[in-house]
């Protein structure tokens, strides 16, 4: 495997956040390579700041350790998750499920995905039954066991699962009309999965269905299915208190949450500052920060009021030059792709509201369509680079529309 010296970050542009661009009449539940797609509210404030007196000179430097290639000819982008604990990484095509070491970076085991279920959207973790799920393209979720022996995977079933069916189909009360003339279960996404969240005892699924379903962990049935929006829903995240925020093809971010002695989500709040299909969003460790991204370039940053009732926007990340499609947040530290084929590094800086865009990573021929990251802990890796104890290291992973993963070493100094 070859190493290649990448250049060292690339700050952002001034120009970016001023460019003028010309305002867009409609929100699609695709994303958009339009460059001439609307910014956001001009009022919101960018955060990222250059030089600042206040805070320390932090820097990035990168290096591309290795490209992944697709092991089939089928050329979609494959769906991402990381283990934090055992530092694996997980990709998920429509023909392949692999998992690789990200030490070693060797492929541990391939196993063969189901095709004939289309693209998959999304990927996550269960750490109570040992799990892996993946959103696929037919409306399906796929469970995927793994050998506490051979590590192997192997496919362990569908949502809803057959009892659940079983348990509804006779009862009318349980069909809902997904178009004229046709009803499905209430329990089964009608359209694409395009997003899946996990948390504590709780699943929860978002599709192009404009639903969000809930599903219990311990049985893997469907307790609850929201029309959340008004058009294709792209993303979900879930906080550390439980509560669920959506984003969607109709510009809005929608909160969700159960009150004290109710079984069922309520909708609590509307997010609405994007002026175009919200593509994705992340959420701090501590639920304090949400992060969203969309067709209008931008990465709006949000912030828990005082009162800990509501989100309140403080301002943009602007940089990309097309649709921001994916992103991740680990600490103080965002990573976004984007329809401009860049992954870009932000780190938000001192105490304040300040953020730094420390780097452009460049090296996809195809659109950024999903991305992770995990921090590395000093010593962790053989080939970790070498600096001062403060610096911090991460791998972050992201794949593309032409099948390929990238997988990034990044290092961030300048704590002092």
């Amino acid at each position: 495997m070859s190493f290649s010296k990448m250049p060292l970050a690339t700050l952002c542009s001034s120009s970016n956040a001023s460019s003028p661009l010309e305002p867009s009449n409609s929100a699609s539940g695709n994303f958009s390579d339009d460059s001439s797609s609307v910014l956001t509210f001009p009022s919101l404030p960018s955060l990222c700041s250059l030089f600042s007196s206040t805070v320390s000179p932090i820097t990035a430097s990168f290096l591309q350790l290795t490209s992944l290639k697709p092991l089939s000819d089928v050329s979609s982008p494959p769906a991402l998750t990381i283990s934090s604990s055992s530092f694996l990484l997980y990709t998920a095509s429509p023909s392949n499920l692999s998992i690789y070491d990200l030490s070693s970076l060797k492929l541990i085991s391939s196993h063969p995905s189901t095709p004939s279920a289309g693209a998959v959207k999304s990927l996550v973790l269960l750490q109570k039954s040992h799990g892996l799920l993946s959103a696929h393209q037919d409306g399906l979720l796929r469970l995927w066991r793994q050998s506490s022996r051979s590590g192997n995977l192997r496919l362990a079933g569908s949502l809803p699962t057959l009892s659940d069916r079983l348990l509804r189909l006779p009862f009318p009360k349980n069909y809902t009309p997904i178009r004229r003339h046709h009803k499905s279960l209430w329990i089964q996404h009608a359209d694409t999965v395009s997003a899946l969240a996990s948390s504590g005892d709780y699943i929860h699924s978002v599709s192009w269905d404009k639903t969000l379903k809930i599903w219990r962990s311990s049985d893997l049935r469907c307790v609850q299915s929201i029309t959340a929006h008004d058009d294709a829903i792209n993303a979900v995240v879930v906080s550390s208190d439980g509560t669920v925020y959506t984003g969607s093809a109709d510009t809005k971010i929608r909160v969700w949450a159960r009150h004290s002695g109710e079984k069922k989500h309520m909708l609590i709040a509307t997010l609405q500052k994007h002026r175009s299909a919200v593509n994705a969003l992340s959420i701090s460790d501590d639920g304090s920060m949400l992060y969203s991204g969309a067709n209008d370039r931008s990465i709006l940053v949000w912030e828990r009021e005082e009162s800990g009732a509501q989100m309140s926007v403080i301002g943009a990340l602007r940089g990309h030059t097309k649709a921001v499609l994916c992103l991740v947040c680990v600490g103080d530290m965002i990573f976004s792709g984007s329809s401009d084929r860049t992954v870009r590094i932000w780190r938000r800086v001192g105490e304040g509201r300040e953020y730094r865009c420390l780097g452009v990573m460049n090296g996809h021929e195809g659109v950024v369509k999903s991305i992770m990251a995990v921090r590395i802990p000093k010593g962790k890796f053989e080939n970790n680079r070498e600096g001062e104890e403060e610096d911090e290291e991460y791998r972050v992973c992201s794949s593309s529309f032409d099948g390929e993963v990238k997988v990034w070493q990044v290092q961030v100094s300048g704590f002092a």
